[in-house]
């Protein structure tokens, strides 16, 4: 299985790109993951929320394919412990699929399409974070689920 993770916008802080790089190096041990990143759409200030969301949403179809399987980081989506998260990434690899898709949102979020394609919604948090910093949170969990699974001592339970 493929874990991919699409994000809107780049990282501009170095240390936060520093950790997602060293989190991403850290995850090659264990499954297939790719980072990838749709520029900020030009020019959206003069663009309502709800046209920068369909912008958005058309950039994120484009990198998916019908077989993926889409899961939205949403402040509304069901949380999860480390330990659950791991069972849960165990389940999908479990389930044959190829590739397991991430997404995070511009600053307003989905569009109403990118939600209807979606199977599932994952919050990290009732708290907001930045959507820099929501990188880094999702890779470092991701590989956190991987330690648990293979018993090895990141995760101390």
């Amino acid at each position: 299985m493929t874990i991919r993770l699409i994000a809107i916008g780049k990282t501009d802080n170095r240390s936060l790109q520093q950790l997602i790089t060293e989190y991403q190096n850290r995850l090659k041990h264990y499954v297939k993951f790719e980072l990838e990143i749709i520029p900020d759409i030009k020019n959206s200030k003069n663009l309502t929320e709800s046209q920068q969301k369909e912008k958005e949403g058309e950039l994120i179809l484009k990198k998916i394919n019908n077989s993926d399987v889409l899961i939205l980081l949403d402040e509304n989506g069901k949380q999860f412990s480390s330990v659950d998260f791991a069972n849960y990434l165990q389940k999908k690899m479990n389930s044959g699929i190829k590739q397991l898709v991430f997404v995070i949102g511009g600053p307003y979020g989905f569009s109403n399409t990118i939600y209807q394609q979606a199977q599932g919604k994952i919050s990290l948090s009732k708290m907001t974070f930045s959507h820099q910093m929501v990188r880094l949170f999702v890779i470092e969990q991701i590989y956190r689920g991987f330690t648990i699974l293979k018993n090895e001592p990141y995760h101390h339970r």
